[in-house]
């Protein structure tokens, strides 16, 4: 029997086309304050009593398994070995070659961070309606609300969530802002408290929502955020961090240690709109720099890893090992944080510690890069006035103090680590 392809409706032709088209509406209460930490998980604080997050949680998980019923996924991410691999960091390895063999390739120059959005390559205005789970918005009476058939109006373009169709774990989705605007893979004050307040609104911690720029593994050159749940702690939400400093807002920021990726952390802030935008500033710092970066949203919005990283630069250049390359993975905000997605099963038999430290350490910034770029971010942050009572000046080289500091805790951690790996003792001497 031959087999037809079937001409499925698109987000364009029905939305931008036809007048009387709807689509579920899931209206957030925009929140302003945070309060202080219940049982290890940030919780944001509502005026009038608790949000439905069972609600948002049931209605997404809903929406997504109907679409795996429907058979809309490339394959059945449910039936993926996963397995937590045995160490000190907890890495989590799943196998998934389907991802391998059916996800859509890239479409553009991974050395520029910023590229003008190209209607003629894939975009989210091309896929099918049955694809998209919900619109995702503020309420207009300050109230959470749900809307089963909304219309959508071309006019004020949509923030929709739609499935991932290679998915990595159960209920992976894609929260793509403003979608009728084709925006391109940017981030920008808006789109990331948007971001946020899904981060929030969820209120789950095992719900996690990724970015990942042009040059770190983006594959679709329009603007889009990717969560999943994953009930088992990320390695890098268990990994120590030196505080760096504090703004006038409260955000405190912090370096990662011990861990094989360079990266920022930031939490707090006397509201969810500090945390947000001194974020979207550092990520915005990066992009105007061309340096690709990848961002973990944690903790339900009150948690943020900012990693700028190298690996597809140093593909570019022939410096990573063919050994690390035939694993033929992909190094982007989920495998970072800690979630292996391994595509041989020779690859997830053979999973260890040392194994996924040495394919990430290869992604992260050299000490004398990653102290070059955080200056450039803390300058450009502090430029914004977010910095409490210093100048760039005075910032910087606090900064520069610090990292003196953790470039020595780093290297105790690493021969640490060699330890572990290798249970030679001789480099855990202080001389």
């Amino acid at each position: 029997m031959m087999l037809r392809i079937k001409r499925v409706p698109t987000v364009v032709s029905n939305y931008q086309k036809e007048d009387d088209a709807c689509l579920p509406l899931y209206a957030f209460k925009k929140v302003d304050s945070i309060v202080s930490e219940k049982k290890g998980v940030g919780v944001f604080e509502y005026d009038k009593g608790e949000p439905p997050v069972a609600f948002l949680e049931s209605l997404l998980l809903g929406e997504w398994e109907d679409r795996m019923q429907r058979g809309l996924f490339r394959y059945d991410v449910t039936a993926c070995e996963t397995k937590v691999i045995p160490g000190q960091h907890g890495f989590i390895a799943q196998l998934n070659e389907g991802r391998h063999l059916k996800k859509r390739p890239t479409e553009f120059r991974v050395d520029k961070v910023l590229q003008p959005f190209d209607g003629n390559k894939f975009n989210f205005t091309k896929v099918g309606q049955e694809e998209v789970l919900f619109q995702f918005g503020a309420s207009e009476d300050g109230e959470v609300q749900f809307f089963p058939d909304a219309p959508i109006d071309p006019e004020n373009s949509p923030s929709m969530v739609a499935i991932n169709v290679s998915p990595i774990e159960y209920g992976h989705v894609l929260l793509i802002p403003r979608v009728l605007d084709c925006l391109p893979q940017r981030i920008d004050r808006d789109s990331f408290m948007l971001a946020i307040y899904m981060a929030a609104e969820a209120g789950n911690p095992y719900f996690r929502l990724g970015y990942n720029s042009l040059g770190a593994f983006a594959t679709i050159n329009h603007l889009h955020f990717q969560a999943y749940y994953l009930a088992v702690p990320f390695p890098i939400e268990k990994a120590p961090t030196k505080e760096i400093t504090t703004s006038d807002a409260g955000v405190k920021i912090s370096e990662l240690v011990n861990y094989p990726v360079r990266g920022l952390v930031f939490e707090g802030g006397n509201a969810l709109l500090d945390v947000s935008n001194v974020v979207s500033d550092a990520c915005i710092c990066l992009q105007e720099n061309n340096i690709p970066y990848n961002v973990l949203i944690a903790d339900c919005g009150n948690r943020i890893f900012l990693l700028p990283q190298c690996y597809a630069e140093k593909q570019a250049l022939g410096e990573v090992s063919a050994e690390l390359l035939d694993t033929q993975v992909n190094p982007a905000v989920w495998e970072i944080s800690g979630h292996m997605v391994l595509k041989r099963k020779k690859d997830y038999e053979e999973a260890s510690e040392e194994n996924a430290w040495r394919l990430l350490a290869e992604v992260s910034l050299s000490e004398e890069r990653f102290q070059e770029v955080t200056a450039l971010i803390f300058e450009a942050i502090s430029y914004r006035s977010c910095v409490i009572g210093t100048d760039s000046e005075n910032l910087l080289e606090d900064v520069n103090v610090e990292h003196q500091l953790v470039e020595e805790v780093n290297a105790i951690n690493e021969c640490s680590h060699q330890a572990m790996v290798t249970g030679n003792q001789d480099c855990l001497v202080l001389h």
